[in-house]
């Protein structure tokens, strides 16, 4: 009678460990963290087994995608839309949120990271993980547009960094007269009609004190004199002029392979090209080379756009609470410190900006901080993907033809913009 009891017992529960996901003590819960191939796969697993050293009672399995985000949205969404309740954390980009969190596939963390937690990182990847008041995402690393220049051209020819847009035109112009070589430009930078395009745009237009869109009001702001004079001006003084057409075609790798052949005095890029410019193996210029924020117009501030990636969590996973000292763990100081010192991606944590070792072994972060300051998410829409792509056809048409009417074709994407903007508000939850 007492074995039936027991027997009983034990299968009542075995059971509720089955349906809670409790295991027996001593036998680790696994947590899948679904990510995109990193190019140092050493640096991330040997923090993963630090966590796994610290926490015996959690084993961590990797699912990887491949690299490109395009791909990797499509992976991750496909997982979530099925409530798939294998995978725990997955990476995001820092325009995703928003969607995420729209469709209720994104655990909510503001009960679990508190304000005061949130002030120790920097605003903007804080900003892009905000939705409705709510807080979907921690953020890892993050990227921004940066101001990558000649240091010895500028240096020859008695310039500090240019504080404007103006100011970078004339001095390129001097410095192009100065060294007579036809193969030189004054400015590169990603003009194709993709995503980056979007980022670069939306820094001439932010640093004309414009907008693409009023949050407040949920109303398009495009076809508005900010937004259609900054447009303006790179078809008319930049495209064909301070930079070459061919720029029309540029994405990063291109625009960056102009600048450290020697053929550009002036460059945006994101942190990662630093380290590229400056290495003597791949680079012309490696050592003449100088970083800090984006130009603005006469009268507002510089701005850069935001990128970067941070942690979610799968609202459908069993394992909330194992995941989230995962994502704890992997955005603590120690280990953006780690990231930043052994893997070169830049902390979103303000500490780590102040670390002595990190401040010696990589001084260009202090370069880097400003812009990180100011750094501003992309419009913060569930229908976002939609909206760029609006985006990317305005801006390409806008600049590339010599002779386009920017106002009209500003009005027309601005009436597509605010019916995007409508149907977001409709989806709302």
């Amino acid at each position: 009678m007492r074995t039936s009891i027991k027997s009983r017992i034990i299968l009542i529960l075995g059971l509720f460990y089955f349906m809670t996901g409790v295991v027996f003590a001593g036998e680790p819960t696994d947590i899948v963290f679904l990510t995109w191939k990193t190019s140092q796969p050493k640096v991330w697993a040997n923090l993963i087994e630090e966590f796994q050293r610290e926490n015996p009672g959690i084993r961590v399995k990797l699912q990887v995608a491949p690299h490109s985000s395009t791909q990797y949205h499509a992976i991750v969404t496909q997982r979530l839309k099925n409530k798939d309740a294998s995978v725990d954390v997955f990476f995001m980009d820092v325009i995703w949120p928003p969607e995420f969190a729209n469709a209720g596939w994104l655990l909510d963390l503001t009960p679990r990271f508190k304000e005061q937690q949130r002030a120790k990182f920097l605003p903007g990847p804080i900003a892009a993980n905000t939705y409705r008041g709510k807080i979907y995402g921690v953020p890892c690393y993050l990227a921004a547009g940066l101001f990558y220049y000649r240091s010895d051209l500028l240096r020859k020819y008695g310039f500090e960094p240019p504080r404007t847009w103006d100011e970078m035109l004339s001095q390129g112009y001097e410095i192009l007269k100065g060294e007579n070589d036809p193969a030189l430009s004054i400015y590169s930078a990603q003009f194709k009609q993709y995503e980056g395009l979007v980022c670069d745009m939306m820094e001439f237009i932010w640093s004309n004190g414009g907008t693409v869109i009023d949050p407040k009001a949920n109303r398009s702001t495009l076809a508005e004199p900010p937004a259609v004079d900054a447009v303006s001006f790179v078809r008319d003084r930049i495209i064909g002029k301070a930079s070459p057409r061919g720029a029309l075609n540029y994405e990063e790798p291109e625009s960056l392979e102009l600048f450290i052949q020697g053929k550009a005095v002036f460059h945006r890029n994101w942190p990662y090209a630093w380290s590229i410019a400056n290495n003597p193996k791949r680079s012309r210029i490696a050592g003449k080379t100088g970083v800090g924020t984006l130009p603005a117009f006469p009268g507002h501030a510089p701005a850069s756009a935001l990128g970067g990636w941070q942690f979610g969590i799968n609202r459908w996973s069993r394992h909330y609470d194992e995941a989230w000292r995962f994502v704890q763990f992997m955005t603590s100081h120690q280990s953006q410190r780690t990231l930043a010192l052994k893997a070169g991606l830049a902390p979103t944590r303000r500490s780590v900006y102040q670390d002595l070792e990190v401040r010696k072994k990589m001084p260009h972060l202090k370069a880097f901080l400003p812009a990180f300051e100011k750094a501003r998410p992309r419009p913060l829409s569930p229908v976002y993907q939609m909206i760029s792509q609006e985006l990317q056809r305005f801006f390409s048409r806008a600049i590339a033809g010599r002779k386009s009417n920017i106002p009209a074709l500003a009005g027309v994407a601005s009436k597509k913009i605010q019916k995007l903007l409508e149907l977001g508000a409709m989806v709302q939850r």
